[in-house]
């Protein structure tokens, strides 16, 4: 799991009734982070720092969240929880938290007036530890994929994480999956797909968020080549990925205590996002 990163803790807030939630990824001191978004229906908060060539280069905590666009009043939380510990970058006035965030479509799913706001994000925070619940739990909660057929041929998705290590190096990830596309295995073939025989159909409620978090002394620049390597995880594991109504977001977080080969890490990336992609549909859901 991407806790295997020394440092990284994950904390969720879930909403079973209402079918959403949110979680959050608290980062140790000097974390550099970067990111990429992708794909057509993009929900996001604070992603355009992440760019290479910015001025920020550390990363306090990830939000991904359900609720769409609502559902980023969460980050307003996990700004506050880690403002009171005076976790924040040094402006000459105050400490401001660096909280990236993106969320996904699950309004359709269960009460579309639910949805997590600043409180829940706080309560994520609360919550986090070395310990990730996979499944249907926050971010995840009301996740579905394999939307081709349209939303009633959709199939369960969810949260999962997944992690590998050699020789020292550490490399895990974290994935949100609400997908247009099915979900395909390591073989290629089909491990979650579309219900029904209806005709092709687009519907606007899809997005797959992930995290990837390493132990690598990284810069920014090379931060923001693990994120595309995110990204072709996710090819590898969705397809159709990176729609026109998909809003794919990776964020990509170095913790700094090892030194490593990038084209190594990327490799780790890319096949960590693959499988929590795919454990986050075969995990059971509760």
């Amino acid at each position: 799991m991407i806790t295997r990163v020394p440092g990284i803790l994950v904390g969720h807030w879930t909403d079973p009734v209402g079918l959403t939630g949110c979680t959050v990824v608290l980062c140790p001191s000097g974390t550099v982070g970067s990111g990429e978004v992708r794909g057509g229906s993009p929900g996001t908060r604070e992603t355009d720092l992440l760019r290479p060539g910015t001025l920020v280069q550390e990363v306090h905590a990830v939000l991904l969240t359900g609720g769409s666009a609502f559902g980023l009043a969460a980050a307003d939380g996990v700004m506050r929880f880690l403002e009171e510990r005076g976790v924040g970058f040094e402006t000459p006035a105050a400490r401001v938290p660096i909280v990236p965030a993106a969320v996904l479509y699950d309004l359709g799913v269960g009460d579309p007036s639910a949805r997590p706001r600043a409180e829940h994000g706080y309560l994520a925070c609360q919550a986090a530890s070395a310990e990730v619940a996979e499944g249907n739990v926050g971010a995840g909660t009301g996740a579905t994929v394999a939307k081709l057929h349209g939303p009633a041929g959709a199939v369960r998705g969810g949260l999962g994480t997944a992690a590998g290590e050699e020789d020292g190096l550490i490399v895990g990830a974290l994935a949100a999956v609400n997908a247009l596309g099915e979900i395909l295995d390591e073989h290629g073939d089909v491990l979650a797909g579309a219900r029904g025989d209806s005709p092709p159909s687009a519907t606007l409620t899809n997005t797959t968020l992930v995290v990837v978090a390493t132990n690598a002394v990284l810069s920014k620049e090379r931060a923001h080549l693990l994120s595309l390597a995110a990204h072709d995880g996710i090819d590898r594991s969705v397809r159709p990925a990176h729609t026109l109504w998909d809003g794919d977001t990776a964020f990509a977080l170095a913790t700094g205590q090892v030194e490593a080969d990038q084209r190594r890490v990327e490799s780790m990336v890319a096949d960590s996002v693959a499988e929590a992609i795919r454990r986050a549909v075969t995990t059971p859901a509760w």
